[in-house]
Protein backbone atom coordinates (compact mmCIF):
# COMPACT_ATOMS: atom_id res chain seq x y z
CA UNK A 1 0.00 0.00 0.00
CA UNK A 2 1.81 3.60 -0.89
CA UNK A 3 0.87 6.35 1.36
CA UNK A 4 -2.47 7.53 -0.10
CA UNK A 5 -3.75 4.05 0.65
CA UNK A 6 -2.64 4.25 4.20
CA UNK A 7 -3.79 7.73 3.98
CA UNK A 8 -7.12 6.61 3.51
CA UNK A 9 -7.49 3.74 5.59
CA UNK A 10 -6.61 5.81 8.38
CA UNK A 11 -9.36 8.10 7.89
CA UNK A 12 -11.65 5.12 7.13
CA UNK A 13 -11.24 3.37 10.20
CA UNK A 14 -11.71 7.02 12.32
CA UNK A 15 -14.76 8.06 11.09
CA UNK A 16 -17.30 7.88 13.94
CA UNK A 17 -19.97 6.92 11.40
CA UNK A 18 -19.89 2.93 11.64
CA UNK A 19 -22.26 2.94 9.21
CA UNK A 20 -19.85 4.44 6.22
CA UNK A 21 -17.37 1.89 7.80
CA UNK A 22 -19.44 -1.10 6.94
CA UNK A 23 -20.62 -0.05 3.64
CA UNK A 24 -17.03 1.17 2.53
CA UNK A 25 -16.42 -2.67 3.94
CA UNK A 26 -19.09 -4.57 2.01
CA UNK A 27 -18.37 -3.05 -1.40
CA UNK A 28 -14.71 -3.18 -1.56
CA UNK A 29 -12.84 -5.95 -3.34
CA UNK A 30 -9.01 -5.44 -2.02
CA UNK A 31 -8.13 -8.24 -0.16
CA UNK A 32 -5.27 -5.77 1.29
CA UNK A 33 -7.41 -3.67 2.38
CA UNK A 34 -9.89 -5.78 4.46
CA UNK A 35 -6.81 -7.07 5.84
CA UNK A 36 -5.42 -3.79 7.28
CA UNK A 37 -8.69 -2.83 8.62
CA UNK A 38 -8.76 -5.93 10.60
CA UNK A 39 -4.94 -5.63 11.67
CA UNK A 40 -5.89 -1.88 12.83
CA UNK A 41 -9.76 -2.56 14.14
CA UNK A 42 -10.11 -1.55 17.60
CA UNK A 43 -11.86 -4.70 19.12
CA UNK A 44 -13.21 -3.07 21.84
CA UNK A 45 -15.86 -1.91 19.66
CA UNK A 46 -17.60 -5.03 19.05
CA UNK A 47 -17.79 -7.51 16.28
CA UNK A 48 -19.88 -5.85 13.51
CA UNK A 49 -16.73 -4.34 11.51
CA UNK A 50 -15.12 -8.08 11.78
CA UNK A 51 -17.84 -9.70 10.91
CA UNK A 52 -18.37 -7.41 7.85
CA UNK A 53 -14.76 -7.99 6.56
CA UNK A 54 -14.87 -11.99 7.37
CA UNK A 55 -18.56 -11.75 5.33
CA UNK A 56 -16.72 -10.09 2.06
CA UNK A 57 -15.88 -12.47 -0.51
CA UNK A 58 -12.65 -11.04 -0.84
CA UNK A 59 -11.74 -11.97 2.81
CA UNK A 60 -8.55 -13.74 2.82
CA UNK A 61 -7.58 -17.52 4.42
CA UNK A 62 -4.45 -14.72 6.50
CA UNK A 63 -7.22 -11.66 7.18
CA UNK A 64 -9.65 -15.33 8.79
CA UNK A 65 -6.55 -16.20 10.80
CA UNK A 66 -5.18 -12.81 12.05
CA UNK A 67 -9.12 -11.64 13.15
CA UNK A 68 -9.55 -15.26 14.59
CA UNK A 69 -6.19 -14.94 16.89
CA UNK A 70 -7.02 -10.79 17.47
CA UNK A 71 -10.57 -11.88 18.91
CA UNK A 72 -8.57 -14.18 21.36
CA UNK A 73 -8.96 -17.56 19.63
CA UNK A 74 -6.34 -18.49 21.68
CA UNK A 75 -8.82 -19.05 24.27
CA UNK A 76 -11.21 -20.51 22.33
CA UNK A 77 -8.20 -23.45 21.66
CA UNK A 78 -7.18 -23.33 25.15
CA UNK A 79 -10.34 -24.21 26.45
CA UNK A 80 -13.67 -24.83 24.37
CA UNK A 81 -15.86 -24.76 27.18
CA UNK A 82 -15.00 -21.17 28.49
CA UNK A 83 -16.00 -19.78 24.93
CA UNK A 84 -19.23 -22.09 24.62
CA UNK A 85 -20.54 -20.53 28.29
CA UNK A 86 -19.31 -17.39 27.54
CA UNK A 87 -22.09 -14.61 28.29
CA UNK A 88 -20.50 -12.42 25.31
CA UNK A 89 -23.02 -13.34 22.67
CA UNK A 90 -21.27 -11.41 19.76
CA UNK A 91 -17.93 -12.60 20.56
CA UNK A 92 -19.21 -16.16 21.10
CA UNK A 93 -21.03 -15.95 17.85
CA UNK A 94 -17.76 -14.26 15.87
CA UNK A 95 -15.35 -16.76 17.13
CA UNK A 96 -17.58 -19.45 16.18
CA UNK A 97 -17.64 -18.33 12.33
CA UNK A 98 -14.58 -17.78 12.12
CA UNK A 99 -13.32 -20.56 13.54
CA UNK A 100 -15.66 -22.58 11.07
CA UNK A 101 -14.40 -20.87 7.88
CA UNK A 102 -10.99 -21.37 8.62
CA UNK A 103 -11.19 -25.55 9.22
CA UNK A 104 -13.61 -25.54 6.18
CA UNK A 105 -11.17 -23.16 3.72
CA UNK A 106 -14.56 -21.13 2.79
CA UNK A 107 -11.81 -18.43 1.66
CA UNK A 108 -11.44 -17.69 -2.06
CA UNK A 109 -7.74 -17.06 -1.76
CA UNK A 110 -4.82 -17.84 0.56
CA UNK A 111 -2.43 -14.92 -1.09
CA UNK A 112 -1.84 -13.06 2.57
CA UNK A 113 -0.04 -14.93 5.89
CA UNK A 114 -0.58 -14.63 8.97
CA UNK A 115 1.64 -15.55 11.87
CA UNK A 116 0.06 -16.35 15.00
CA UNK A 117 3.07 -16.43 16.71
CA UNK A 118 2.53 -18.72 19.21
CA UNK A 119 6.06 -20.00 20.92
CA UNK A 120 6.73 -24.13 20.53
CA UNK A 121 5.27 -24.48 24.46
CA UNK A 122 2.06 -22.71 23.66
CA UNK A 123 1.83 -25.17 20.72
CA UNK A 124 2.92 -27.92 22.85
CA UNK A 125 0.19 -27.14 25.95
CA UNK A 126 -2.46 -26.83 23.28
CA UNK A 127 -2.14 -29.83 21.13
CA UNK A 128 -1.24 -31.95 25.00
CA UNK A 129 -4.77 -31.19 25.88
CA UNK A 130 -6.52 -31.57 22.42
CA UNK A 131 -4.91 -33.58 19.94
CA UNK A 132 -7.44 -32.86 17.29
CA UNK A 133 -6.38 -28.80 17.23
CA UNK A 134 -6.03 -28.06 13.33
CA UNK A 135 -2.61 -27.19 12.54
CA UNK A 136 -3.49 -24.23 10.43
CA UNK A 137 -4.80 -22.62 13.39
CA UNK A 138 -1.94 -22.65 15.58
CA UNK A 139 0.73 -22.31 12.22
CA UNK A 140 1.56 -19.59 9.98
CA UNK A 141 -0.53 -19.32 7.05
CA UNK A 142 0.25 -19.49 3.18
CA UNK A 143 0.94 -16.32 0.73
CA UNK A 144 3.22 -13.58 1.03
CA UNK A 145 4.02 -11.97 4.07
CA UNK A 146 2.86 -8.50 4.88
CA UNK A 147 4.04 -5.80 7.20
CA UNK A 148 1.11 -4.74 8.81
CA UNK A 149 1.55 -0.80 9.80
CA UNK A 150 -0.61 0.40 12.86
CA UNK A 151 -2.38 3.20 12.32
Amino acid sequence: MDKDDIHFLQQLLNRTDKDYIISYLLNTNNSLLLHYSAANYNWNSGFEVPTVILENAACDFGTGLLMFHYADGYRMLEDPGEVLNSPLENWKNFLGEVYNKLINLEFTSQDISFNPELTNIQKYKLKKSNPNIPELLINKSPGDAVDIFKI
